[in-house]
Order: structure tokens, then C-alpha cells, then sequence
């Protein structure tokens, strides 16, 4: 009795080791809407064994109860969870399932087949080794197919399963199975992808999924079980250059001084050079420490903490890498780009560009959009949700990067809107470009502080924001006849001014509003730079732009004055008849009618007009300029005070 349970013991450390070293292959399911790809998850799910009882329950009444199977089992019900999705027929969201076998753990992710929800596609397959392509052998390859097909291969995945579903409803015709298999090997050509193969199945009866058929004997290649079983999807990434994107400076103490982070790519062993960037600066590794102890080796896919012989500047967002095949470094990026948000791109405007730990701001100027159902690439001046485009990326400080198609932890990267937080693109490094050789800043002897000096005041900027008609320009108008009346020296710039000169070839939709306010940021700036206090007057609707106004100006530079009134009053009072128009249509994009208005979260000065008259508003803005000592004349000039 005690060897039995020995021996079970032993047989069940030997089964928990062995699934422990399994092998992970993580794939997608996609295709066009109702091509069976939850009924072909569901059916790896039941052949597998990887169901319990009660799920089999679940399934047997579910399947009676909103299964197209007529009472039979129903496997799609399996994978779609949503109500949606089961009310009609189709997967929206994207659903991730674990499943292994004897040979091989696997995670699939079924995807949407929809258009409307190519972001939750790209998600899925953002991880995946393999992509399973269905296809309904009734209608052959479909729009949809070409776009899932390019989208697979923008995203990296060099391994597809051809998965010719529905066989049965076309009585399983070999000469129908070879003409898809033609007509789609002719269009994939040019996307690259490493092996294609040809599966004819049907996942609703299990043909050719788990095990060979009978139906098909003219058929010789694997099931698709098989060959998820047996393929190797990619190269061994220890095998690839070393990079480890530091996380964190590890500083317990004053004798320590490590960088931690996840290796990405490569291997690392003690005395091995390695190159920081965006520095430059090189060193070598000293210890791998980790909380079980250092080790002689580490590789990628493990989380350590590296100290170097070197006491060099490391921060987050830095990539340690190897010296003789390093990473790119730059300030210019050329990508492909899958707009995710709601809100259309606004070239121009400045979103976050997170890639591995780093995270720097970034603008976008859109060079071409990919129809992905033809692959032909048109001009773009913006991206819309679910669209793919080729985009220009300029940083505001250098970042380490791979091409994707390279290595996808350290070549793919989101944009983040400022504002909001949502992410609203994912993004794929083509190339990092080379920074212009031929424009360099140049030297000037005398300098904002010598400009101001002069003038004896301190340069800043106040940002008047508000609607139409709340009397921003009234106001600043009269703050500027203070300042001068105290002897300083002023710039207002107002916006339908500069609307007649420097900005007349712009419009008011959104992306010539963010060039607009763009324009006047970098003129406030030079203002600024000049010695001047600049009084801008301009309705800037959005906090990004006001935003990356406020960036440009130094500590202290910039107020924010929110001139707070009511819609209603500024439209009663509409001086310029602006509302009116807007009204019946004549204007159109206009702000607080059909174009959104968003209001400072945290201004400077935050003036409630239907509380104060102009006089009061004024007096508060001179008085907060005095409370910051922005009115006082202790500057110097080589040495002596003003």
C-alpha cells in the first residue's frame, strides 16, 4: 500500500515537472464575421478534455436555450460571454481561453471578425506567435480575410493556419478547398509570412480538428491540433541581441546601486559589456542579483537587477544593451500606426508615446493611410478609428527602440492622450530616422534674462481662455493699459488677429485649431525670450494645446486665466453675431455649438465673470501678478540691480 502511494506521489511530481516544462504557444483565431471561429475554440476547449462538469452542463442548457444547433451542442457558446455577441451570432469582444495537451500548453485569444472592431483584433494578436485564418469554404476569401491577413502581418506574426471551415456544407469538395488555397496563397505573397498551412475542417462535427477525417482522405496534411502540437513558431529570443529596458534604479542603500527590469531579448552573464542608450555611455555587468540570490547567467524573460563596474547615469526608460548591436536611438521615428479612439487623430497636437519604460511626448504628421483590404496606400492628413497608417513621429527627448518586425517588446509602443488617458493608437517602429545635420541652435550672447533685464520686469506669459463672447479680449485689454500705465513693457496677441495675418490660412476645424494655437504658443514663446509680459487672448478649446503651451514657457512663465462664463450669457451678449450665424448653420465647427469647449481643470486665475466686473477682473489679475512677484524690478544687469 505505501509503495502505491509512493509511486502515485512520484507520478504526479513527475506530471506537475513535465507541464511545467511544456512548451507555450499563444495563437488567434480571426477571420470574417460567422466563419466559426468560437465554434472551433470551443471544439479544441471539448476534444481536449479542458471542460468541467458543470461547464458541460451550462453548455447542454445554453445550447437548448439560445444555440443555433437546433438542441445539439452549440461550442461557440463556449467563448462568447457577452449577451451581445450571443443575441447576434458574432464575437465583439476579444475572449482569451487556456487549453493544454500531453505535448504543449496553449492560450488562445478569439478575436472579432468585424470591421468596427479592428482595435480589439490588433489586441489580441499583439502577443500571439501563430494566426488561425478561417475561411467558409461557401464563400472563399472574403475583405475581411485580406484585412485580418494584413493585420497579422503588421503585427509580426510570421505563422498562419489556413483553416477552410464549413467543408461539410460543401460536401467536402477537394477541387473547392484547392481553389481557396490558390486564391489566397496569391494575395498573401507579399505580406511575408513564413509558412502557410492549408487545413480543410469542420469545427461544428470536429473534422480534421483534433484528429484526421475520414470525410477528407484526399487530404494528407495534419490537423490542426496536430500542427499547433508540433510547429515552431519563432526564433529563440536568447538567441537575439541583449536588451533590458530598465524599470527602476534599485537604491536600498548608499553601497548599492542596481537596474532592474525585465530582459527583453538576449542573455547577460557578469564581465559582459553593455551599452545604455539613449546615452551612449558603456560599462560592464558586474552581478545579477536577484531575490533568491545572484546568478552566474540570465536571459530574457526574466526579471533581474543588474549592477555595473561603472558609476554612470542610468534612469528609467534607459536600455541596456548589447555594445556590438544596439538598439536605435533618436528623437524621429517612422511607424505604422492603429488609430484605437473614438476621436479622430489631431496632427499637430502632442499625445504620450509610451514604449517599454519609457515615456516621452510626441507629435504626429501623418505621410499615408493603408487600405488594408487592397494594401494600397493613399495621402492622409489624419487617421480615424480602426484605421492603419504609415506616420512620422517626432519626441521631445531621445528613446531606445528596435524595428518591430525585429523585436516586438522594444520596436512596438501606444499613444496616450494627454488629457484623457486613454490610449487611442498602438504603434509599430519602422525605422528610427536620423536627426537633421543641417539645423542647429545657435548661441546668442544677450538673453531672456538681459532682454528683461533691460526692460527692468520679469517675462511671462498670461493665456486668457474661455467661449466666445466672455470677454477675454475686454479683459486683457484693459490688464495690458495697467501694465503700461506701470511702466511695463506688453504684447497682446488676440486671436482674430492674428487670424488676419499669421494665421489666415487656417480653418477652424480641429487639427488647423491645434496649428493655430501651435503658432501662437511658439510666438509667446519668442515674446517671452524678448523680455516681454505677452497677454494671448485666444479661446484654445482644448487642454492639450493650452497644455503644450504651458511646456514651452519656464517655471513660473506661464498663467492660465479661465475667463468662467456662462454659454448662455456669452451667447446672449454675442457682440460679433457669431452665435447667431452658428445657430442657423451659416459658421460651422464653432466652439459651445457644435465644437466642444474644455475648460481648465486647475487655472491660474480663475475669473467667474457673472461675479465681477471687468474692472474687478483686471485688478485680480495685476494683483496676482504682484503676489508672484512677477511685477518686481530686483533684476540684475552685469552685477547691479534695477
Amino acid at each position: 500500500m505505501r509503495a502505491a502511494e509512493n509511486l502515485t506521489l512520484a507520478d504526479v511530481e513527475q506530471y506537475l515537472h513535465a507541464h511545467q516544462h511544456k512548451s507555450l504557444l499563444r495563437f488567434i483565431t480571426c477571420g470574417s464575421v460567422d466563419d466559426g471561429k468560437s465554434s472551433l475554440i470551443g471544439r479544441l476547449l471539448y476534444e481536449s478534455k479542458m471542460l468541467f462538469e458543470d461547464q458541460l452542463a451550462a453548455l447542454e442548457a445554453d445550447s437548448r436555450k439560445v444555440g443555433t444547433r437546433g438542441g445539439e451542442l452549440d461550442f461557440a457558446l463556449l467563448v462568447d460571454g457577452l449577451a451581445a455577441e450571443r443575441e447576434q451570432g458574432i464575437t465583439i469582444d476579444v475572449a482569451y481561453r487556456f487549453f493544454a495537451t500531453d505535448r504543449r500548453k496553449f492560450i488562445v485569444a478569439d478575436t472579432p471578425g468585424h470591421e468596427q472592431y479592428t482595435r480589439n483584433m490588433v489586441t489580441g494578436a499583439s502577443t500571439a506567435d501563430l494566426a488561425v485564418i478561417l475561411i467558409d469554404a461557401r464563400k472563399g476569401v472574403l475583405t475581411q480575410t485580406r484585412r485580418h491577413s494584413f493585420l497579422v502581418s503588421l503585427l509580426g506574426i510570421r505563422h498562419v493556419v489556413l483553416a477552410v471551415n464549413k467543408m461539410d456544407l460543401v460536401g467536402f469538395d477537394r477541387t473547392v478547398f484547392e481553389r481557396i488555397v490558390a486564391e489566397y496563397r496569391a494575395f498573401a505573397g507579399p505580406l511575408g509570412f513564413a509558412e502557410i498551412t492549408p487545413v480543410p475542417l469542420s469545427a461544428v462535427y470536429g473534422d480534421n480538428v483534433v484528429s484526421r477525417s475520414p470525410a477528407t482522405p484526399w487530404y494528407r496534411g495534419p490537423a490542426l491540433l496536430e500542427h499547433l502540437e508540433q510547429v515552431e513558431v519563432a526564433g529563440d529570443p536568447q538567441a537575439q541581441p541583449f536588451r533590458l529596458p530598465v524599470q527602476w534604479v534599485n537604491r536600498p542603500n548608499l553601497d548599492f546601486r542596481g537596474f532592474s527590469g525585465l530582459i527583453a531579448a538576449g542573455r547577460v552573464r557578469p564581465g559582459d559589456r553593455v551599452r545604455v542608450l539613449p546615452g551612449g555611455t558603456e560599462s560592464r555587468v558586474a552581478r545579477i542579483v536577484t531575490y533568491g540570490g545572484d546568478l552566474d547567467e540570465a536571459v530574457a524573460g526574466q526579471s533581474v537587477t543588474l549592477t555595473l563596474t561603472d558609476e554612470i547615469d542610468i534612469s528609467r526608460g534607459d536600455v541596456l544593451c548589447a555594445p556590438d548591436d544596439p538598439a536605435w536611438s533618436g528623437t524621429r521615428l517612422e511607424a505604422a500606426l492603429v488609430w484605437m479612439a473614438e476621436k479622430p487623430m489631431v496632427p499637430g497636437r502632442s499625445y504620450l508615446l509610451k514604449g517599454g519604460t519609457r515615456t516621452a511626448l510626441a507629435t504626429l504628421a501623418p505621410e499615408a493611410r493603408i487600405d488594408v483590404n487592397t494594401l494600397e496606400r493613399t495621402p492622409a492628413e489624419a487617421l480615424a478609428l480602426n484605421e492603419i497608417g504609415l506616420c512620422l513621429v517626432t519626441l521631445d527627448q531621445a528613446v531606445a527602440l528596435d524595428a518591430y518586425d525585429r523585436n516586438r517588446e522594444t520596436g512596438g509602443f501606444i499613444l496616450i492622450d494627454r488629457v484623457s488617458n486613454e490610449t487611442v493608437a498602438a504603434g509599430m517602429v519602422r525605422q528610427v530616422l536620423a536627426p537633421a545635420t543641417n539645423i542647429q541652435w545657435q548661441a546668442l550672447d544677450v538673453d531672456k534674462r538681459a532682454r528683461a533685464g533691460l526692460k527692468g520686469q520679469r517675462p511671462c506669459v498670461l493665456w486668457f481662455t474661455g467661449l466666445s463672447g466672455a470677454g477675454k479680449s475686454t479683459i486683457a485689454n484693459l490688464v495690458e493699459k495697467k501694465l503700461f500705465a506701470l511702466r511695463r513693457h506688453t504684447m497682446l496677441l488676440d486671436g482674430d488677429n492674428v487670424r488676419h495675418g499669421l494665421n489666415r490660412d487656417l480653418g477652424f476645424d480641429d487639427a488647423s485649431r491645434v496649428e493655430n494655437i501651435r503658432r501662437v504658443a511658439e510666438v509667446s514663446k519668442l515674446m517671452v525670450e524678448a523680455g516681454l509680459i505677452t497677454l494671448v487672448s485666444f479661446i484654445s478649446p482644448f487642454r492639450a494645446e493650452r497644455a503644450l503651451a504651458r511646456s514651452l514657457m519656464g517655471p513660473g512663465e506661464f498663467l492660465e486665466v479661465f475667463v468662467d462664463t456662462d454659454l448662455a450669457v456669452a451667447e446672449a451678449r454675442d457682440v460679433k453675431g457669431l452665435y447667431r450665424r452658428a445657430r442657423a448653420g451659416e459658421i460651422r465647427d464653432f466652439t459651445g455649438i457644435d465644437s466642444p469647449y474644455e475648460p481648465p481643470e486647475a487655472p491660474d486665475i480663475h475669473l467667474r465673470t457673472a461675479e465681477m466686473t471687468v474692472e474687478e477682473a483686471a485688478d485680480r489679475i495685476i494683483a496676482e501678478l504682484k503676489r508672484r512677484g512677477l511685477l518686481e524690478t530686483d533684476l540684475l544687469i552685469d552685477g547691479a540691480a534695477i
